[in-house]
């Protein structure tokens, strides 16, 4: 599930309600903040360092209880595999970059490229490396910089903060609606394969304000982050555009269940089944 298409930047008019946000769930006793709390605020729209944010406790933790671990896999594989389809990726569609690159720029104002803060793998559930991780307390998981192609027009989101995306978002360009459909929009995210914050298989990861958010509302939701995020996966094969949180629910279950039956051979089926979904324009990422 993705929520929203365009540079970070405007979604500073949205940090009101982040912060109520970041209120509620101190009221429950999901995290609490430490002292800079507008630094805090801004970590959760994605816009600052999410070292201020500390957890007191998880309420995924203990839905973990009915779920089987995620299956084992070789890290070292797997890390070489991904970064082998990826600059294989890369160098075949070079081209493809550059005309997306020109029709974009040409068709409406603002940048071709966009950056976005995301969550991505949580350490600490394994106990092992969450020794040696400096953010073995934070709320969520690691936290990267995604890349894609701008498919929004710019100030977007100034008045409505952060949203899930929509099938037919009112938000979106013409352009970015073909790039949104046929998901080649997600294509830069090959750079973050390389660089080692995501996989090309793996749950789609989301902005730290609305993992906040979802947490609350979904006990299994903080189990996705066991597993790097990725480009697609079963839920982006499976399921179609979020609508409620209902099917975010369905998207976790498909989550989860990937998370059991990881693996090359499942990588290369996902991977295979998402070609129909670009080309035929169906599923939701």
């Amino acid at each position: 599930m993705d929520s929203s298409r365009v540079p970070t930047r405007p979604a500073i008019q949205a940090l009101p309600d982040v912060r109520g946000v970041v209120s509620a769930a101190r009221a429950t006793g999901e995290f609490r903040v430490t002292r800079t709390s507008a630094a805090a605020a801004r970590a959760i729209a994605g816009l600052g360092n999410v070292d201020a944010i500390r957890p007191t406790r998880t309420s995924g933790t203990h839905a973990a209880r009915g779920h089987a671990p995620p299956r084992s896999r070789s890290e070292s594989a797997n890390r070489i595999a991904n970064i082998v389809l990826a600059s294989a990726a890369l160098v075949v569609l070079t081209p493809v970059f550059v005309v997306i690159a020109i029709i974009v720029k040409v068709t409406s104002p603002g940048p071709i490229l966009y950056t976005q803060t995301r969550v991505g793998i949580d350490r600490r559930s394994r106990r092992a490396l969450a020794l040696y991780d400096r953010r073995a307390r934070d709320v969520g998981g690691l936290v990267f910089t995604i890349y894609k192609f701008r498919s929004m027009y710019i100030d977007a989101e100034r008045l409505s903060g952060e949203v899930w995306a929509t099938k037919n978002d009112p938000r979106v360009t013409p352009v970015g609606r073909f790039l949104r459909k046929s998901r080649i929009d997600e294509l830069p995210q090959l750079w973050n394969v390389l660089k080692g914050d995501m996989n090309i298989v793996g749950p789609r990861p989301e902005r730290p304000g609305i993992v906040v958010r979802l947490r609350e509302d979904i006990s299994d939701y903080s189990l996705r982050h066991r597993a790097k995020p990725g480009i697609t996966g079963l839920a982006q094969i499976s399921a179609a555009y979020d609508a409620s949180v209902d099917d975010v629910r369905v998207k976790v279950r498909y989550d989860l269940e990937y998370l059991g039956r990881q693996g090359m051979v499942e990588d290369v089926r996902i991977m295979l089944k998402t070609l129909p979904v670009m080309l035929f324009k169906r599923g939701g990422w």
